[in-house]
């Protein structure tokens, strides 16, 4: 099927630059919703709007790809990934045996470790008091998540976050567009911190339950919001 008139119009990038700012650009575009889930990217199209190569464009896709925010499929080639609801349900029961094993690591946790914690989070409030983009709002959200697992002090245990923050990446992204709660979502997670900074033995208990409440709602919010089955 050959690429619709004006699908890329909205794409832009100056002549001749590397494959990591058309990447960059594509990755902006999918954020904020210029290319929605399923859109085929082909080459030819996306070459000619941004005036760059194939080759870059090729190189540029595999970046998305690698990042999830793509597929790749045989005979098809490549297209926005699209959210499946089986993924989200997966993704959160990964999330919390990860980010519950960091929480209940608090007392444990290096200062620095906490103090991370701590500015990941104010990190994502100043993003979402000053409007930022989805891209960066969608950043800086999964960023204090992968601190909370970064309290176990297991690189291990932090890679495998942030793999699976890049396969969540996208579906966030769209559930803050469709319900704009961005506000909403730094107002839960500045409560499950100060229950974890909280100056008592039950601290890391209350903030872990909160926690499985916090991922439990995301999971379902995820899957009503984008009309997942």
């Amino acid at each position: 099927m050959g690429a619709m008139p004006g699908r890329f119009d909205t794409l832009h990038v100056e002549h001749a630059l590397t494959s990591d700012r058309v990447a960059a650009e594509l990755r902006r575009a999918v954020f904020e919703g210029e290319l929605e889930s399923g859109t085929p990217l082909r080459e030819v199209a996306l070459a000619d709007s941004l005036g760059v190569a194939r080759s870059t464009v090729r190189e540029a896709l595999t970046v998305l790809v690698a990042e999830g925010l793509a597929t790749r499929e045989p005979h098809r080639g490549v297209s926005v990934a699209t959210p499946r609801a089986e993924s989200v349900r997966d993704v959160c029961r990964a999330r919390q045996v990860l980010e519950g094993a960091g929480v209940q690591a608090w007392r444990s946790a290096t200062p620095a470790a906490r103090r991370r914690v701590r500015t990941t989070l104010d990190a994502y409030t100043a993003a979402v008091r000053e409007n930022a983009s989805y891209e960066e709002l969608n950043e800086r959200h999964l960023a204090f998540h992968v601190s909370l697992v970064e309290l176990t002090a297991s690189p291990r245990l932090v890679q495998m976050a942030d793999n699976l923050m890049d396969e969540l990446k996208l579906a966030l992204a769209q559930v803050d567009r469709v319900r704009r709660n961005a506000h909403d979502q730094a107002d839960s997670h500045e409560a499950l911190v100060r229950l974890l900074e909280a100056d008592r033995l039950d601290g890391a208990d209350g903030a872990a339950a909160f926690l499985r409440s916090h991922i439990a709602d995301a999971e379902a919010e995820i899957i009503e919001a984008l009309g997942l089955q």
